[in-house]
C-alpha cells in the first residue's frame, strides 16, 4: 500500500522495522545516500549498504544487491536513479522485504504501484531520515 501521505503508517513501519537496505550508498560522505545510511545507523537500525563497486561502508560490507544480504530486510531505501527503481522492486520482491522507500527524486510511478499491488507498504518522494526525525522515532 502506498503510505506516503500517510504520517501513522509511516510512523509504524519505522517503529516496527529493524533492518535497512540503502541501495546506491555511497562512499563519499558529502552524499546524501551515506548520510541517511550514517543516521539511521545511529539511530540503532541494522544497515546493509547496497554498492557493487565498494568492499564496506560505515565499518560494515557492502553488499552488490539485495539478494546478497544475508538477513530478511525490513525496508528497503532506494538511492538510485528512476530507472534503476524496477529492478530493484523485483529483487525486493524476490527477497521477501516488507517496505520500498524511494527517496526525494527517485519516485517511479509503475514500481510503486507494483510494490504496493505486491502487499509492500511504499513510500515515495520522502526522505526517511527527515521522517525520522520529524516523527521522533525513538532510538531502537
Amino acid at each position: 500500500m502506498n503510505i506516503s501521505e500517510n504520517t501513522e503508517a509511516i510512523r509504524n513501519l519505522l517503529t516496527r522495522s529493524r533492518t535497512v537496505a540503502v541501495v546506491g550508498c555511497s562512499p563519499d560522505p558529502r552524499r546524501d545516500s551515506h548520510d541517511v545510511a550514517a543516521y539511521l545507523i545511529a539511530a540503532g537500525y541494522a544497515v546493509f549498504p547496497v554498492n557493487p563497486a565498494v568492499g564496506t561502508l560505515l565499518g560494515r560490507p557492502c553488499y552488490p544487491d539485495l539478494r546478497s544480504i544475508p538477513e530478511a530486510i525490513d525496508i528497503v531505501d532506494i538511492f538510485r536513479r528512476p530507472e534503476h527503481v524496477p529492478a530493484i522492486v523485483e529483487q525486493a520482491l524476490v527477497v521477501g522485504a516488507k517496505a520500498i522507500w524511494m527517496q526525494l527524486g527517485v519516485g517511479h510511478a509503475e514500481a510503486a504501484a507494483q510494490a504496493a499491488q505486491s502487499g509492500l507498504d511504499v513510500v515515495v518522494e520522502k526522505c526517511i531520515k527527515v521522517a525520522h526525525r520529524v516523527l521522533r522515532i525513538p532510538r531502537r
